[in-house]
């Protein structure tokens, strides 16, 4: 059987009875035509089935009302918190939001940026500071407002929203030394450069506190999981079995650790202290309670679309370029070491 033909802006505009430049704004603006032009052209749409052409509007126009979301995990719980906040913000907006996921590769995504681009999207919001040096040229000469998330610390391309990893870590390690614990280690998985900024600033405080001991410090370049959290305890205690706290780089890990510290028949926090990172839902329900330091990821998804749309609509509107949302430490059971 033939395919039907698509049909065509000229078809909308035939069957709605207005023109083809009223069908189109309509679709690109529509809070800028009549409502009863807008109702007959929506009606007319809906009954043909039209698609606009996002490739001959790009070459049209500046731009189009996509949103390029450039992230390194879909699976990543904590950057389902991020699109739940960018989602939010673009609900009753005219923009739409296309992902691109580069799965913690720089080479990949300086690929998706190159696409993005071609696509002229209205704005980029990007992971991260650490792009290759094509990628970052990409950015600065993008041509549309761009917003780098999740970090805090360097001067972004454009825009910047996030939070200190070094801040985080601080407190998490010094939290720990305040409970009273004395051989603390560090469990960290995937390693990417938000991690060892976690990791450097870690091994900063219990070295200033003369407590830092190598042996305590066990990484993984895999992804983080809770097995992967239970395998680098067993692997910590294995190689250091006075350990007394940790600080996971990510609840997942803490999580995995407190189940391997369950199997070892050690208690949480009399034997083993232990503190997560980003404060997930599943921590505070965990038997005991997981210590966390809180990140803003849902924050940090909404106030990158409003800087975005902002900039859009006035071009250097935003007057605070590069926002930190700070975190803050959960002191939970997992911590609370009776003293």
């Amino acid at each position: 059987m033939k395919p039907k033909r698509r049909p065509t802006l000229d078809d909308v505009a035939s069957l709605s009875g207005v023109s083809a430049i009223t069908v189109s704004r309509t679709i690109r603006s529509p809070e800028k035509v009549s409502e009863r032009s807008r109702l007959k052209v929506q009606a007319a749409i809906e009954k043909l089935g039209y698609t606009p052409d996002l490739a001959a509007s790009a070459l049209a126009s500046k731009s189009t009302n996509v949103i390029g979301l450039l992230v390194p995990s879909l699976t990543n719980n904590v950057f389902a918190d991020v699109l739940r906040g960018v989602y939010d913000a673009v609900e009753t907006t005219r923009y739409f939001v296309q992902i691109g996921n580069s799965r913690y590769s720089a080479l990949k995504e300086e690929a998706l940026i190159r696409v993005f681009l071609r696509q002229k999207p209205a704005g980029l919001i990007v992971a991260g500071f650490d792009q290759t040096d094509p990628a970052l040229n990409l950015l600065e000469t993008a041509g549309c407002p761009v917003v780098q998330i999740m970090d805090f610390g360097r001067p972004p391309v454009d825009m910047a929203v996030g939070f200190r990893h070094d801040a985080a870590a601080r407190l998490a390690a010094r939290h720990l030394l305040e409970c009273g614990y004395r051989r603390p280690g560090i469990l960290a998985a995937r390693m990417d450069p938000r991690t060892q900024s976690r990791l450097q600033v870690f091994r900063e405080v219990c070295a200033e506190a003369g407590v830092l001991d190598e042996r305590r410090v066990v990484t993984t370049p895999h992804a983080s999981s809770v097995g992967v959290g239970r395998q680098l305890l067993e692997l910590l205690l294995t190689q250091a079995p006075d350990t007394d706290a940790v600080f996971c780089n990510n609840d997942d890990l803490a999580i995995g650790a407190l189940m391997e510290a369950h199997r070892r028949n050690l208690h949480v926090p009399e034997d083993l202290g232990i503190c997560g990172f980003n404060d997930l839902e599943m921590t505070r329900n965990m038997f005991p309670s997981l210590t966390s330091i809180a990140t803003p990821r849902f924050e940090v998804g909404r106030r990158a679309v409003e800087m975005l749309l902002a900039e859009i609509e006035a071009p250097d509107s935003v007057a605070e370029r590069n926002v930190d949302l700070g975190v803050s430490l959960i002191a939970r059971d997992s911590t609370r070491r009776p003293r």
